[in-house]
């Protein structure tokens, strides 16, 4: 197995590049940093404009509390629950 996750587990934006180029009607050409590992030219639509977020709407991840030496996070709230293939999950 290789280190690339699967599609469906990927981000679908991953972050704001610059258009380096117009190639075609259907395809431009991004500025891409070196670490990267995809073809710089890609179809428009998978491009979007970028618009930065307004002020205020970033979540914050929670901040972790330490208990008997092991990392966990405090949980406010529990919204929902539902049991997924015999496990319970939880919306907090």
């Amino acid at each position: 197995m290789t280190g690339r996750r699967t599609e469906k587990l990927m981000k679908r934006f991953v972050r704001p590049y610059k258009i380096k180029s117009i190639v075609s009607t259907n395809a431009i050409e991004l500025e891409l940093p070196s670490t990267v590992k995809i073809h710089p030219v890609v179809n428009v639509s998978r491009v979007c404009r970028y618009t930065r977020q307004v002020e205020g709407q970033k979540k914050e991840k929670p901040q972790l509390v330490i208990i008997e030496g092991e990392e966990e996070w405090e949980v406010e709230k529990i919204m929902n629950k539902r049991r997924v293939r015999g496990r319970d999950k939880y919306l907090v």
